[in-house]
């Protein structure tokens, strides 16, 4: 079929049918009934340079690197979370899913950085002045950053254990490269720097699966240790949270102020310690009570010598 011949409006489109719907004529000659050249419409659809073809190019690549890859970076991380939840510790999966989501996001934005054309090279060296900068800066978060490896490694205490730190104990929530957060007994949150940590005296309560109940008593002097001894024996057999093995140990420790002083210590599960407190304590008292075991008060007695005359005593109504 040979090619299509100009219209009765001067558009000339030869080699091609209309059905191409392809249009074209020679800058100057397309004028409008509001006198507009080709020229002028031409200028009217030509985008502006930062919205150039290569630029909109670059930002579809990073949006879909970004609809792409963040889904499937949090679905990795919790791949990864549960694969290693199986076979250790809730501590080595939450560490190895925040190690594996952060770098994923390093990665996510590295190739962001070069889409808009910045230098790797360039990117790294600029990354290690402003490390060796903030860590000048940042002495303390730098210590807390080497104490939280420290912990990591040296696994003093785990996700869920009880720990003492000075006067704040509580149930550990979660063990961070900077911090340690623990909810504390009535619930509250608190935040302890690893670098505390370490320099502080730690206590793991829940370490091993039992743990001895210690408890110091004190009888009045006229008591008869060995009968004393027994029924606290009873009282620790009675209980059923009390483990048989190993064997309660209760002993005369020594001379109080104001009576003989007894240890008291009992094994139990370490899940079992407040209904061990909460039924222990009160069936010791009720027990020394019905036996007739005075449990004294503390009190003094003042003893002016031989040679001093006695207090004077009046009886008032």
């Amino acid at each position: 079929m040979s090619g299509c011949s100009s219209d009765r409006h001067g558009f000339s489109h030869s080699g091609l049918c209309p059905a191409d719907k392809v249009w074209y004529a020679p800058a100057g000659k397309l004028q409008g009934a509001a006198g507009v050249t080709s020229n002028e419409i031409m200028e009217v659809f030509i985008l502006p340079e930062w919205l150039s073809s290569e630029m909109m190019s670059k930002g579809i690549r990073i949006l879909a690197i970004l609809i792409i890859g963040l889904p499937l970076l949090k679905l990795f991380s919790i791949l990864v979370t549960r694969t290693v939840r199986k076979r250790f510790t809730a501590q080595n999966s939450m560490l190895a899913s925040k190690l594996v989501f952060y770098g994923g996001i390093s990665v996510l934005f590295i190739m962001i950085l070069q889409e808009l054309g910045f230098s790797l090279a360039a990117l790294l060296g600029a990354a290690g002045i402003a490390g060796l900068a903030l860590g000048f800066a940042s002495q303390t978060s730098l210590s807390n950053l080497i104490s939280g490896l420290f912990l990591i490694s040296e696994k003093p205490f785990q996700i869920g254990d009880i720990i003492r730190v000075g006067d704040t104990a509580g149930a550990v929530l979660s063990i961070d490269l900077l911090s340690v957060k623990l909810r504390k007994f009535d619930n509250t949150f608190v935040r302890i720097p690893n670098e505390t940590l370490v320099k502080t005296e730690l206590t793991n309560i829940t370490r091993f699966p039992i743990r001895r109940f210690d408890l110091n008593l004190s009888v009045a002097y006229r008591e008869d240790i060995k009968r004393t001894i027994e029924v606290l024996h009873a009282v620790a057999d009675s209980n059923t949270y009390v483990l048989d093995e190993p064997e309660p140990l209760i002993a005369f420790s020594g001379f109080g102020e104001s009576g003989l002083e007894i240890f008291f210590g009992v094994w139990f599960v370490k899940t079992d310690f407040m209904v061990l407190r909460e039924t222990l304590l009160p069936a010791i008292k009720e027990r020394l009570d019905a036996e007739g075991i005075e449990i004294p008060f503390p009190h003094r007695t003042l003893y002016t010598g031989s040679m001093t005359e006695p207090f004077p005593i009046k009886m008032v109504d």
